[in-house]
């Protein structure tokens, strides 16, 4: 009966008032006009006729009728007045003909207000129908630099080029990802074929997530879409069956859970206890026989590249030989060179699980697209990553407190200086290469608050850091990281850069790969790794140990006064004991305060995600569109927000 159908519309519209109201919120619709009401004026552009989806419509667009809904579009007046009949007939016609007639809506920053038509959409709501046609208005919000806006651009760049309202992101970045995973851009329009296969898939997938349980999780559709996307190409939604699609998202359950929950993340800092060199050869013969030296571990390093030009690869190349013989026999490894792209990387991974392999690392975030699919086809390996701040259970993230070391090379930067000025090379804009370069610019403004640190970047294309560094004249150089391994190299490390044009080294960076990859073997060989993730329940587990384990550390020259080298050495006893970090105290930004000298020291999230510069450093992080091929996708698979394009 339709009486039956608007009592029961009229009590979830109770239900949700009385939620509201518990919790503080405005218990109606709200309207648009109000939430304007003290903004400037704003364009508005004619969008046109259009299906949008249901959900997206949150509003009103005036006051005047709102409070006949709950703030779900569900009835709130009661039985028998005006408003109760006129509801109940648009559900009949909806019932018996179908609405036909389009709404009139406003679109803000994404989401709908309606102006004619609130009694069609709650038929809808409570029909629960996904479409509704609408006459679309745009609102278009004045420019800003916060988050929300820049999402907003990004969306109208999608639009522009797609023309659907079906996707609705929460992360910068997603459109970007969604256009790629399905071969396209967000430059030029698609063609109607691409735009109805994206559609197709999104509908397909959709229908069989929900029917697997994805109605339960708090996670939009879209999300999940682009989260299946990263596992699996978007023509298997067409190609394969309903069950194996089935089968898919069960394979990948526990991501979609991880998405849902936030995307939380467990930073592991420290290793198990009691995990020591000495105790390594006793801790593997600890270990339940599942592997011994007739029956080794078996590893794969995938590299992006070649240890022979890479920096980064030939010192995890070095790290693994290391390891090996660490290891005594219980672990075998093998170093395999690809470009980390498509049908090589997958044809490494199909050989080694052939072979055996227990375990496949990949050395550069870069890798993570790759390791994702290689992870859900092939269930019996496990995958690491080189890369910090990965949400993933399928890939486990390691990587090291780098910035503990780099706050020392910024106190013996400043006690040497004569000037005040110290250059710094930073590599790639990706997550926790701001921390490296704040604790620089922090330990070396402790020693000396005059310090200026002068930033420049390793992954500028047709630019040379040395350029920059050298034209200031300056003498007191952190350089990259590591040594090149191809020729001889002075310029890496800390180093102070002399009139007659030498370089004299004074102390760099020093990784331990080869501890760092003996811990990890461990948690295979004693049977730690499963108990690892089930203590977390659906987190996503991020390794990121750091010199109170050994795996980084800082190695001296002797051109270092004792005492410099007292102060030094006084101040890494306090990092490796816990009793110091350099992210306590008041911090300062280039734009102002960051924290308060009385607010507790930032959490880890918070350092890795780090997206401002201290206020000491001249410089500037780059934009996208400035970096080299190789740096844009280690930007794009592990970066934070990348601040707005500013003067050098």
């Amino acid at each position: 009966m339709p009486l039956d159908h608007y009592n029961k519309a009229k009590k979830s519209g109770e239900k949700a008032y009385r939620e509201a109201v518990s919790q503080g919120s405005y218990p109606y619709l709200p309207a648009l006009d109000h939430i304007l009401r003290d903004r400037p004026m704003m364009k508005e552009e004619t969008v046109g006729e259009l299906e949008i989806p249901v959900p997206m419509i949150v509003g009103t667009l005036t006051r005047g009728r709102q409070e006949a809904f709950a703030r779900n579009f569900m009835p709130l007046l009661p039985i028998g007045s005006e408003f109760s009949t006129k509801w109940i007939a648009v559900l009949t016609y909806q019932l018996t003909e179908g609405l036909h007639d389009s709404i009139k809506a406003y679109e803000y920053m994404g989401r709908f207000y309606v102006a004619e038509g609130n009694k069609r959409v709650s038929v809808m709501r409570y029909l629960d129908q996904p479409k509704i046609s609408a006459n679309v208005i745009r609102i278009v919000p004045p420019e800003s630099d916060s988050d929300e806006y820049r999402l907003y651009k990004e969306f109208l760049k999608f639009f522009r080029c797609v023309g659907v309202y079906d996707f609705s992101f929460t992360r910068l970045g997603s459109y970007e990802r969604l256009a790629e995973l399905v071969g396209m851009d967000l430059e030029s329009p698609w063609p109607e074929e691409k735009v109805r296969f994206l559609k197709s898939t999104f509908y397909l997938f959709t229908s069989i997530y929900h029917n697997s349980g994805g109605g339960t999780l708090s996670l939009a559709d879209a999300e999940a879409f682009l989260l299946y996307l990263s596992f699996y190409p978007a023509e298997s939604l067409i190609s394969e069956s309903d069950k194996e699609i089935r089968q898919r998202i069960e394979r990948i359950w526990k991501e979609f859970k991880i998405k849902a929950g936030g995307d939380r993340i467990v930073f592991s800092e420290n290793p198990n206890p009691g995990s020591s060199r000495k105790s390594l050869l006793s801790s593997i013969l600890r270990t339940p026989k599942t592997f011994s030296k007739s029956k080794p571990l078996q590893i794969v390093f995938m590299y992006d590249g070649t240890p022979l030009t890479s920096r980064w690869n030939n010192a995890h190349e070095e790290g693994r030989l290391l390891m090996e013989k660490d290891m005594r026999g219980y672990v075998k490894t093998t170093a395999r060179h690809c470009c980390g792209e498509g049908d090589t990387f997958d044809a490494i991974v199909r050989s080694s699980a052939e072979q055996g392999a227990n375990l496949i690392v990949t050395t550069s975030p870069a890798q993570m697209d790759d390791s994702l699919r290689a992870a859900a086809a092939w269930p019996s390996l496990k995958f690491i990553n080189c890369s910090v701040h990965l949400h993933h259970d399928l890939v486990r993230t390691f990587y090291g407190r780098l910035y503990e070391s780099k706050f020392l090379l910024g106190v013996l930067a400043a006690a040497l200086s004569k000037d005040h000025r110290i250059g710094y090379v930073a590599a790639y804009p990706i997550c926790g290469a701001l921390a490296d370069l704040n604790a620089f610019s922090i330990g070396a403004s402790m020693v000396d608050p005059d310090a200026r640190i002068y930033l420049a970047w390793s992954c500028i294309k047709n630019k040379d850091w040395r350029d920059r560094l050298y034209r200031e004249g300056l003498t007191i150089i952190s350089g990259p990281d590591l040594i090149k391994p191809s020729k001889l190299d002075s310029e890496y490390g800390l180093y102070a850069h002399l009139e007659d044009g030498t370089i004299q080294n004074i102390a760099s960076p020093r990784w331990n790969w080869n501890w760092y990859y003996d811990l990890i073997a461990l948690t295979l060989l004693n049977g730690a790794w499963h108990d690892e993730t089930s203590a977390i329940g659906d987190q996503a587990l991020n390794y990121w140990w750091g010199m109170s384990s050994g795996v980084v550390d800082v190695e001296l020259t002797g051109n270092i006064p004792f005492s410099v080298t007292n102060l030094y050495s006084a101040l890494k006893k306090g990092i490796i004991s816990g009793t110091f970090t350099p992210f306590d105290g008041e911090l300062h930004s280039q734009n102002g305060l960051v924290k308060a000298a009385n607010d507790p020291a930032l959490s880890a999230d918070e350092i890795v995600n780090m997206n401002w510069l201290n206020e000491n450093v001249i410089g500037r992080v780059p934009e996208l569109d400035e970096l080299t091929d190789t740096a844009k996708k280690a930007v794009r698979a592990n970066s934070f927000h990348m601040p707005g394009k500013a003067e050098i």
